[in-house]
């Protein structure tokens, strides 16, 4: 006799019963009799019937586990699949979330940053260009040499002292004379055959031109007056001066910048210092304040500015003081312009502000002019160029050095068409 249920036998377990693939919710049953109907007795549920009513129907609430029957066993909820915050319910947990969308996070980052340099860049520009004292007028410079290959920058250090303390001045051993004078005078040519930075002797011997007075504007006529060359500057200032190199060399001069003490100490300063060689047997000069031993050293913008400035310890005086200055400027610029200025916002600025602030240069100078003069005195310290003095081939008459008049032809035309200057100087 077989006491299983009907439907239940040992033959169908394996067939009609579908064994669950997992734990699975299933309703109670109530194994004891049906609850009696109303007023009546008790049903006993037959065999054929398992928890049914009596009639071979399933109770309301009850589960049907047949096969071929639609049973809600097999599509029941697993445990914890369901209910609030499960996977497979409807409470918005985790599992309605989809996956990052790291190419549109990636690119909106990307166009942010985008910007915001964009208009770090924008602003610094027009900050950085307002801060350029465009003072000079090229245009009232007379009758003019005509425009070469390359640009040619008029580089000048004056000896002003505007800004300066008495005890500044004290520090840095200027001197307390009024007005300014140039204390170095440069030609730095840039084009595509790497730049060239010549150096002007101040005690050049040179004759003053007919010119157009800066401030009266009434002409003063050249009677062949021999000076040196840093007279046309104290003379009638930066327009003179021009028109001075550019009458005696034949080359026109672009673009002038030129710088005072105090500037030129605070850029020497903001950058952190600038490291030098000093040469064999050291440099003292109680005049400009130089007092350094031989060696490589890096000096601070004290220490620099006695650097330049010496001529009284040097065997070649003013022809030695150029060379010092051309090696310090170009070595200056390559300073400047490494990564740890220019990628470090707290030194770029200082820099960028100690320089333009006592920076003065002419009306049609921009910030993209000045960039390229900087990475052209960066070009002559890396041998992509050339630094060299004015050739000399004596002295005057008037004591005063006299240029080579055929090499200073000859390196003209070279600068004027771009060419490579094969020309030595002094």
């Amino acid at each position: 006799m077989n006491d299983w249920p009907e439907g239940w036998s040992g033959n169908n377990r394996g067939g009609d019963y579908a064994q669950p693939e997992g734990p699975r919710v299933m309703r109670q049953v109530r194994r004891g009799p049906s609850a009696p109907p109303q007023g009546g007795v008790p049903q006993q549920p037959s065999y054929g019937d398992p928890y049914g009513d009596g009639h071979g129907n399933s109770g309301p609430d009850q589960q049907q586990y047949g096969g071929g029957h639609n049973s809600d066993y097999n599509t029941g909820q697993v445990y914890g699949a369901g209910g609030v915050g499960g996977s497979g319910g409807h409470g918005g947990g985790r599992g309605d979330r989809g996956a990052p969308n790291w190419g549109r996070r990636i690119k909106l980052t990307a166009i942010t940053v985008t910007v915001v340099l964009l208009a770090t860049t924008i602003g610094t520009y027009f900050w950085a260009d307002s801060k350029l004292n465009r003072e000079v007028d090229l245009s009232k410079v007379i009758d003019r040499p005509a425009e070469g290959e390359g640009t040619n920058y008029l580089i000048v250090g004056s000896d002003s002292r505007a800004g300066l303390s008495d005890e500044q001045k004290k520090e840095l051993h200027t001197g307390s004379a009024e007005g300014k004078r140039t204390d170095s005078m440069m030609i730095l040519h840039t084009g595509s055959n790497g730049p060239t930075l010549i150096s002007l002797p101040r005690d050049s011997n040179v004759e003053i031109p007919t010119f157009v007075g800066s401030e009266s504007g009434k002409t003063y006529k050249g009677s062949g007056r021999q000076v040196k060359l840093n007279a046309a500057y104290a003379e009638d200032g930066p327009e003179l001066l021009v028109r001075t190199v550019e009458a005696n060399t034949g080359l026109r001069i672009d673009h002038y910048v030129e710088i005072g003490f105090a500037g030129f100490a605070n850029i020497v300063d903001a950058v952190g210092g600038v490291e030098i060689e000093i040469p064999k047997g050291g440099m003292k000069d109680t005049k400009s304040g130089a007092d350094f031993e031989a060696g490589k050293q890096t000096l601070n913008g004290e220490q620099a500015l006695a650097f330049v400035r010496t001529r009284y310890a040097l065997a070649g005086s003013d022809l030695d003081r150029t060379k010092n200055q051309q090696k310090f400027l170009a070595a200056l610029a390559s300073q400047t312009a490494t990564p740890s200025t220019v990628l470090n916002p707290f030194r770029l600025y200082p820099t960028m502000s100690a320089g333009l602030d006592t920076l003065i240069v002419d009306k049609d100078m921009g910030l993209f002019d000045l960039a390229d003069m900087f990475w052209a005195m960066k070009g002559v310290t890396g041998g992509d160029g050339k630094s060299m003095n004015m050739p000399i081939s004596g002295n005057a008459a008037n004591g005063n050095l006299q240029w080579d008049t055929a090499k200073v032809k000859q390196l003209v035309e070279q600068l004027k068409n771009d060419e490579t200057v094969t020309v030595s100087g002094n």
